[in-house]
């Protein structure tokens, strides 16, 4: 399975805000929309992302007054994004290694979707009852 199958159930909606949105308006959208991150975008360019956990980082370092700067001093900066064509097992891989839960996709250098260690976990959940019961059914027939 590729990440295109993960896209093609969930839908290619990106949330997203802009580098100089205030962090207590992104812990909002997250909030709200029950999301893990956001993608922090100039236009059509990825700038960072914001997770959860860049939150807790600076919350830590800065305190309240980080709720009032930019997302742009609380995001990740170098951000690793996936293909289409990428497979769920290539998408584990790099979220265990690098301990990222979220990958923007891009394709042709346009952000296509996002996906998440949600969406991964899903997929091999319904591969491995598929499998369980086209083995049940090899069985009975047998």
């Amino acid at each position: 399975m590729t990440v295109c199958a993960i896209l093609s159930a969930k839908g290619s909606q990106v949330v997203s805000v802009a580098p100089d949105v205030k962090l207590s308006a992104a812990l909002k959208i997250l909030s709200e929309k029950q999301i893990g991150s956001v993608l922090v975008v100039s236009g059509t360019r990825i700038d960072g992302i914001l997770s959860e956990r860049d939150v807790v980082h600076a919350l830590d370092k800065r305190g309240a007054v980080a709720l009032d700067e930019p997302v742009s001093l609380a995001m990740t900066r170098k951000v690793v994004s996936c293909r289409l064509s990428d497979t769920v097992a290539h998408l584990m891989e790099v979220m265990t290694a690098e301990k990222f839960r979220h990958l923007p996709v891009v394709e042709e250098g346009k952000l296509v979707g996002m996906v998440s260690i949600g969406d991964v976990v899903k997929l091999r959940v319904q591969e491995y009852e598929a499998e369980q019961e086209a083995l049940r059914e090899y069985i009975n027939t047998a």
